[in-house]
């Protein structure tokens, strides 16, 4: 007899395959039928006509120290995700030490946007391997996750203060390339790193994996090549590569013989995707591979000058986020010292288009008095007040010890750009990620990427087939991956699955939920349409409402993953 049975569906298989009507049987946490299913179950359920697929895998989060205080993973769990892979950019909290566990909570705090209260409460930050790490995971947990080991985790266990503006001695770098070892012999999933320019530590000061040699990341990606199931995972910073930018990202995939993926490529500028798409062709002529993660909607940024992220970026600003509170709003109360910001932001740097203040929407303030100004641009308070925009943006955020949330103009916000994003989910050269889900908790909403790519990219702009999305958003990822038996509806394959409704799958509007440790907010976003959701066999989402069930396993490399070919040109998705 079979555990489940769900019958009247429309199933779609995960190839790009067309939907078809049948039935799917599951025992033992896999699938044994597709189509036609006469055995009995303990359990049937009824899809009523409604969409059976794979579930959805996310291949960027940041869900590594949330998975203590949520081991539902929500939002994700909600939004027909059944498995997250984290540990990227360098930011792992394992491997760990004593030393390094004060700096990597407070990093993580400020450049993932992490309540410190919440991490404080939540994380026991007791564990020093990376094996230790995961076997606090086995059994707790409502989805299947998998973590990178991270350069930034790395540098700082075995260079401790020196992580931060030195470069590892030879006899550091073997260390390191040692500890990662373990970390591949214990499950890690690969080796991930940053240099971009937009990852600063709590003190305001590049993060470690940013004062590391090409040497040292070409070494610690070569250490990958020796373990089944790993890949890579690099930030090479915003804008355009130059050339050593993409032969830096060949050295590192040809050194491990892994595929590398880096974040992220969005729509909207033709010119600047064919440059960074360019170094996948690249990597593939010299024996490598790199794939783009490509933002699956528009973005909407929400930034404050208490963290300092994205406003330290500015040309000239950086030098403010390395100041206490306190002396940072003296700092900024100076007129001369405004001019200077307001006329480096605007015409130097890579982040200057983000630096037209009078632009920015006050999203949220936090004194009753400042209520009127929300929803309001920082231009039309300006005028209204008389002031220059950078002093009237500055004064109102001087005015809350600079909590004041501003909203960025939307990132790719026109209708005509949605063709074009589907354009890039559907290249060999891309993955659809960066959804950061459990990172930057008040300011970015792209964790409900799946159900943005149905609602918005299948029902309601059309720009690509309801079975091709599902196809991207599990097939593909779990291929490039290597995540073993998962991402079809196949029998013998791991029964992750999702029912939704067609016909109304997408994503609500996005609002604050207070629930995190210690009561701080986040950014949330509901489902619509997602009616249930297994993992491993196991219902965890029941007509949208979490059962309380945790059948996650937490993957690791060699046992879960096997390598993948580097070479993805005219694989299954470019047929599909």
């Amino acid at each position: 007899m079979l555990d489940l049975k769900i019958i009247n569906a429309q199933i779609v298989d995960g190839t790009g395959a067309a939907a078809f009507k049948g039935a799917v049987g599951v025992k033992e946490g896999k699938i044994t039928a597709i189509g036609e299913v006469s055995e009995d179950a303990k359990e049937t359920i009824d899809a009523g006509g409604h969409i059976v697929s794979p579930g959805f895998i996310d291949v960027h989060t940041h869900y590594d120290a949330q998975v203590f205080w949520d081991p539902k993973i929500s939002p994700s769990c909600y939004h027909g995700v059944t498995t997250i892979l984290g540990g990227f950019c360098g930011f792992s909290i394992a491997p760990l030490s004593k030393e390094a566990a004060p700096y990597l909570l407070n990093m993580l705090s400020r450049v993932e946007g992490m309540p410190v209260t919440s991490l404080k409460e939540g994380v026991p930050w007791d564990w020093e391997s990376f094996g230790d790490y995961l076997s606090r995971l086995d059994g707790k947990v409502g989805l299947n996750v998998g973590f990178l080991a991270g350069h930034s985790a790395l540098r700082r266990v075995i260079m401790g203060e020196r992580a931060v503006g030195e470069k590892a001695t030879q006899e550091e770098l073997q260390a390191m390339c040692a500890l990662l070892k373990q970390s591949l012999e214990e499950g890690a999933l690969g080796f991930s790193s940053t240099v971009s320019t937009t990852h600063n530590d709590a003190d305001g000061m590049p993060v470690p994996s940013r004062h590391a040699s090409n040497e040292e990341l070409i070494a610690l990606a070569g250490v990958c090549k020796n373990f089944e199931g790993t890949f890579l995972e690099f930030l090479p910073g915003v804008g355009y590569f130059s050339e050593e930018t993409i032969q830096l990202m060949t050295d590192l995939t040809v050194a491990a013989q892994r595929p590398l993926n880096w974040n992220m490529i969005t729509a909207g500028n033709q010119k600047l995707a064919a440059n960074q798409l360019s170094a996948t062709d690249h990597a593939r002529k010299q024996g490598g591979e790199v794939l783009a993660l490509t933002v699956p909607q528009p973005l909407t940024l929400r930034i404050n000058m208490h963290a300092g992220f994205i406003f330290d970026s500015f040309e000239g600003w950086a030098s403010l986020f390395q100041m206490p509170i306190s002396k940072r709003i003296e700092k900024l109360k100076d007129t001369e010292l405004r001019k200077e910001l307001d006329a480096l932001g605007r015409t130097k740097g890579p982040m200057r288009n983000m630096a037209q203040f009078e632009k920015l929407t006050v999203d949220a303030t936090f004194n009753p008095e400042n209520k009127k100004y929300e929803e309001r641009t920082i231009g039309e308070i300006a005028e209204e007040l008389g002031k220059e925009p950078i002093d009237a943006m500055l004064d109102l955020a001087i005015s809350e010890e600079l909590r004041t949330s501003f909203r960025t103009p939307v990132v790719g916000g026109d209708p005509d750009l949605w063709k074009d994003r589907a354009d890039l989910w559907q290249d060999d050269r891309t993955l659809i990620g960066a959804s950061d889900a459990g990172a930057h908790l008040d300011m970015i909403d792209t964790f409900a990427f799946s159900t943005n790519v149905l609602g918005k990219g299948v029902r309601e702009h059309g720009v690509i087939s309801l079975e091709r999305a599902v196809h991207e958003m599990t097939q593909v990822p779990a291929e490039a991956f290597g995540i073993v038996d998962r991402g079809l509806l196949k029998p013998g394959f791991h029964a992750d699955m999702v029912i939704f409704n067609p016909e109304t799958v997408g994503c609500a509007d996005v609002y604050m939920k207070s629930d995190l440790p210690c009561d701080e907010p986040r950014l949330y976003a509901d489902a619509i349409g997602i009616d249930h959701v297994f993992v491993n066999g196991a219902h965890i989402i029941r007509e949208a409402v979490h059962t309380g069930t945790l059948p996650g396993k937490v993957f690791r490399s060699g046992t879960d993953t096997r390598t993948p070919e580097l070479k993805r040109e005219n694989r299954s998705r470019s047929a599909a």
